[in-house]
């Protein structure tokens, strides 16, 4: 099926099909190659990109930055202490100005109704850099890199260990049941995801053919894995829970025992990075030769480079 990305915001993975999310795979793999290859291109040339941000970040501004960049484009940062969003000024305004001035904007920040407003009132494509819901930029890049290893996506055994109700969780429940990838998300009974979201993923994991499973059972649900992921204990804004947090996820680390419990010679280890070795991973496991966290890291260039050339050009 023919697919026409032009114009489009990406808030959350809910937003896409399959079809979608395959047609922006394609366009990274593609870009990836161009770039292995020492390809120079200026698609961006004359195009700028307002990059917003409420929270720090390493692999979001440089992969957003760098890659509009390379193509020729102008971004420019504006953090909140160099802009009025919400503060002296609404961000429906905030929202008409950049869209007047910039052909896209990118917001990483707490609210996800912030994105959502940017993208209502600016007029121009707005992609989610990251939100409290979702990180859908970062489920792009794991997709392409679990495809770089198994050669597919359909029928793979993914499951996510730690927080199950925070950002990562969510979006990864999203992206994997939308691409035929059973999900399984292992978390202790006060951490799972909402029940909403849940079951809106099942649904779009019948219509896949894959399922999607929560559980606090390790052995249940390591066993078979094709993929193991984590995520930080704790979230950006939540320091105040770290202690609480540790002691009921310290039974959800991803340690060598845990990776032997696949049983699978092929499991590979993720991480969207930052990692805290020692909370949520093991140093052995993520300097290891399953983990693949570098080549996932720096696939959220290509992946953010795909979306933007899909929707800008």
């Amino acid at each position: 099926m023919a697919v026409n990305f032009r114009g489009r915001s990406l808030l959350t993975l809910l937003d896409l099909s399959g079809d979608d999310i395959r047609y922006l795979l394609d366009v990274s793999h593609l870009l990836k190659s161009e770039r292995t290859a020492f390809q120079i291109n200026q698609r961006f040339r004359g195009k700028t990109l307002a990059m917003l941000f409420e929270k720090r970040s390493t692999r979001t501004r440089c992969a957003f930055e760098t890659a509009f960049g390379e193509e020729g484009g102008h971004p420019v940062f504006l953090s909140s202490s160099d802009i009025q969003l919400g503060v002296k000024e609404s961000i429906e305004d905030t929202a008409r100005v950049l869209g007047r001035m910039f052909d896209a904007i990118m917001f990483r920040g707490f609210e996800h109704q912030t994105v959502e407003t940017l993208a209502e009132f600016s007029g121009v494509p707005v992609y989610n850099g990251l939100t409290d819901m979702f990180h859908p930029t970062q489920v792009l890049a794991d997709l392409m890199t679990i495809e770089e290893n198994f050669g597919q996506l359909t029928g793979l055994n993914f499951v996510y260990t730690g927080d199950g109700r925070n950002n990562m969780a969510n979006s990864l429940m999203v992206g994997c049941a939308t691409m035929g990838v059973n999900c399984t998300i292992l978390a202790p009974d006060s951490l799972y995801p909402e029940s909403e979201l849940v079951d809106t993923a099942k649904q779009i994991a019948y219509d896949s053919g894959s399922a999607l499973t929560i559980t606090s059972s390790i052995k249940e649900a390591v066993l078979g894995a094709d993929v193991i992921y984590t995520d930080v204990w704790v979230s950006m804004g939540e320091e105040d829970k770290a202690a609480e947090r540790m002691k009921l996820l310290e039974p959800y680390r991803v340690n060598s025992e845990m990776m032997e419990m696949a049983d699978n010679p092929e499991v590979i280890f993720m991480h969207c990075l930052p990692a805290v070795r020692g909370n949520e991973v093991t140093a052995e496991v993520i300097e290891g030769s399953s983990s693949v966290v570098w080549d996932e890291a720096e696939n959220r260039k290509h992946t953010i480079k795909a979306l933007m050339v899909a929707s800008l050009l």
